[in-house]
C-alpha cells in the first residue's frame, strides 16, 4: 500500500481526491491548516495533521513519521479579489508554502510531485482558447503566485531529478458522486446559485454584463470535480512511466454566466432573477481550455459528468450542507 500526501485535503478538491485515492487502496496523509478547509470534509480513514506549509519544522516532523512516496499539492489561497488586496499573504501561503514542501520532499528523496495549478496563469489572453505554450501574463496575484510555484517545481525537478505533473484547472464544479464531500465555502457562481435555490431564493447577483462576449457576461470552461480528480490519478500513473507533464484541465466547452443560469433554470423549472452589478476586481473576461494536450496524454479519458449532472449533484449536496 503506497502512502501519499494530500496537502489541502480538507478543502473542496483535495478532500474529493483523498476519497478517490482511499477508494483505490492508497494510504492517505492529509495536511491542512483549516483556514478555508473543513475538518468534516476529511475522510475518516485518512491520517490528518492540522498545520501550515509555511512551518517547515512541522513538515519535517510529518515526513519523518510517515513514509510518503508521492505528493499531491492542493493547498493554496485561491480568492482572486483577495489576492489583489493581500498579495503578501498569497506569496507566503502559495509560494513559500510550496518551496518548503519541495525542500522537505528533497530531504526524503521523493520521486513524484503532482501540482494543482490554474488557468489564471494565462491572464486575459486575446486568444479564444488557452494552450499550454501560450505566454503566461497573470492578471491577478493569485495567478502570479501559481505561476511562480510552477517555475519553482520545474527548477527543483531539474536539480533533484524528480518527476512532476502540473494540472492547470479551469473552473471546477460538481461534488462527490457519492455525496461524501463538496463545496462549503461561498464565492463561486455555482455555489451561490445552489445556496440560493436551497433557500428558495430565486435570484442572483451577476458581476458585470459589459464584457466583450456574446451576452456581455464572463465566459468560463467548467470541469466536474470527479473528472478532475480522476485526471490527477491518470497524471500520476503517466509520470511513473514517462516524462514530467503540464496540461490544461477543461472540456473546451465555454459557457457564459447567463448560459449557466439558464441550465439551472431548466433543471429546477423556475426562473432566476438576475441583478447586474459591477464586475469583480481582477476578473478575466473569458478563459477556456484548448485540451488537445490532455487528449494526447490520455487518449482513453472520457468525461463522465455533464454540466447538468454537476448541477444536480450540487443541488443534492447543498441540501446536506
Amino acid at each position: 500500500m503506497k502512502t501519499i500526501l494530500v496537502t489541502g485535503g480538507a478543502g473542496y478538491i483535495g478532500s474529493q481526491f483523498a476519497y478517490e485515492m482511499l477508494d483505490l487502496g492508497f494510504k492517505v496523509v492529509i495536511i491542512d491548516n483549516l483556514s478555508t478547509g473543513h475538518k468534516k470534509l476529511v475522510p475518516k480513514k485518512s491520517y490528518f495533521y492540522k498545520g501550515d506549509l509555511t512551518n517547515i519544522n512541522f513538515l519535517k516532523k510529518i515526513f519523518k513519521k510517515q513514509k510518503i512516496e508521492v505528493i499531491f499539492h492542493f493547498a493554496a489561497s485561491t480568492s482572486v479579489p483577495e489576492s489583489n488586496i493581500k498579495p503578501l499573504k498569497y506569496f507566503k501561503n502559495n509560494v513559500i508554502g510550496t518551496k518548503n514542501l519541495l525542500d522537505t520532499m528533497m530531504m526524503h528523496k521523493i520521486k513524484y510531485f503532482v501540482f494543482s495549478s490554474t488557468c489564471a496563469v494565462y491572464g486575459n489572453s486575446p486568444k479564444k482558447k488557452m494552450k499550454e505554450n501560450d505566454n503566461c501574463l497573470p492578471k491577478n496575484y493569485y495567478g502570479l503566485t501559481k505561476l511562480q510555484c510552477e517555475n519553482l517545481i520545474k527548477l527543483y525537478s531539474q536539480q533533484f531529478k524528480f518527476k512532476y505533473a502540473i494540472l492547470r484547472y479551469f473552473n471546477v464544479v460538481g461534488c462527490d458522486s457519492k455525496l461524501r464531500t463538496g463545496i462549503i465555502n461561498r464565492g463561486t457562481l455555482f455555489k451561490s446559485i445552489t445556496s440560493n435555490i436551497n433557500k428558495r431564493k430565486y435570484e442572483l447577483k451577476v458581476y458585470g454584463n459589459k464584457y466583450k462576449t456574446k451576452d456581455g457576461t464572463c465566459i468560463r470552461d467548467y470541469i466536474d470535480v470527479n473528472d478532475l480528480t480522476n485526471l490527477h490519478v491518470k497524471a500520476y500513473e503517466y509520470i511513473q512511466k514517462n516524462k514530467s507533464i503540464l496540461f490544461n484541465c477543461g472540456y473546451q466547452k465555454p459557457l457564459s454566466v447567463l448560459n449557466v443560469i439558464k441550465l439551472f433554470e431548466t433543471i429546477i423549472n423556475k426562473k432566476i432573477k438576475k441583478n447586474f452589478v459591477k464586475k469583480k476586481s481582477g476578473d478575466i473576461e473569458k478563459d477556456y481550455s484548448d485540451n488537445e494536450k490532455l487528449k494526447k496524454f490520455f487518449p482513453k479519458f472520457k468525461k463522465k459528468y455533464s454540466t447538468s449532472q454537476s448541477i444536480q449533484n450540487m443541488i443534492e449536496w447543498e441540501k446536506r450542507v
